[in-house]
């Protein structure tokens, strides 16, 4: 064969020789041909199904264990690549713990992904915190420590862009009867009255209650208004024989119990 050149649809220059073809040495055709490289190309060794098979899931990296949930790629990328542009669209903050908190209209506007894809990712999202959530309730089956509550809730509730008030309804042991959502608020506060918290409990024969509500911000520091619901909400149970236990603020990655903080 003659040496000779041929151009991509892209422009750039993939140069022909007797033996080999090679990539020229510019950043931007590098990455091209890196993106466009599918996954039956790959090395065998380098395949994240085939490394899974070799070596566990364990060994494999956040993007690889995605790409094998994505299972297939688009025209233009793999799935490896796709997987990668899921991991980078929260980036540097989140990475894999960005799956919890992005949608569906999200995940679509990466080019390979559509309703199938996004749901599945979606489903992988939901099924981490559910996981983490039974695997807290397991290893806290009593509700006697802050530490515990957060396990249970600091998953699915740290990464919410509203307020949600929940009320744990507890038996004589501490153990988890039911939970209830009572408010979804806006990202400022969360309102709910102590006769819709009291209705609940009642309904299901609680012995004492927990209150659990989120920050949007991150910062579980009690506002003002989280200190006067929480003295409301004591001294109605208090007239009943229904006492609240603790008020769990969640923050991200950081919480605060107002009765550790003395205020119950």
């Amino acid at each position: 064969m003659s040496e000779g050149h041929d151009k991509m649809s892209t422009g750039c220059e993939i140069h022909k020789t007797n033996h080999s073809f090679f990539v020229p040495e510019s950043h931007a055709e590098r990455s091209f041909i890196m993106e466009h490289i599918k996954m039956k190309d790959m090395p065998a060794n380098d395949r994240p199904y085939e490394k899974c098979l070799r070596m566990g899931p364990e060994s494999l990296s956040d993007g690889e264990l995605l790409a094998v949930i994505i299972r297939t790629g688009s025209r233009r990328f793999s799935s490896l690549k796709l997987a990668q542009q899921v991991l980078e669209l929260n980036y540097p903050e989140d990475g894999i713990l960005g799956l919890c908190r992005l949608s569906l209209s999200e995940l679509k506007k990466i080019d390979g992904i559509g309703d199938v894809k996004g749901i599945q990712l979606l489903c992988i999202g939901e099924l981490s915190k559910r996981i983490s959530r039974r695997s807290a309730m397991i290893r806290s089956i009593a509700f006697d420590r802050p530490e515990a509550v957060v396990d249970y809730y600091m998953e699915e509730m740290r990464h919410l862009a509203q307020e949600h008030l929940y009320i744990m309804l507890l038996n004589t042991k501490h153990m988890l009867i039911r939970d209830v959502l009572i408010s979804k608020g806006t990202v400022n506060a969360s309102l709910a009255s102590p006769r819709e918290i009291f209705i609940e409990a009642l309904r299901y024969q609680a012995v004492g209650i927990i209150l659990v509500h989120n920050h949007p911000s991150g910062d579980s520091t009690p506002s003002r208004e989280d200190c006067l619901m929480t003295r409301r909400v004591a001294q109605s149970g208090s007239l009943i024989g229904i006492q609240l236990l603790d008020h769990i603020v969640i923050g991200d990655n950081n919480f605060c119990s107002l009765k550790k903080e003395g205020m119950l």
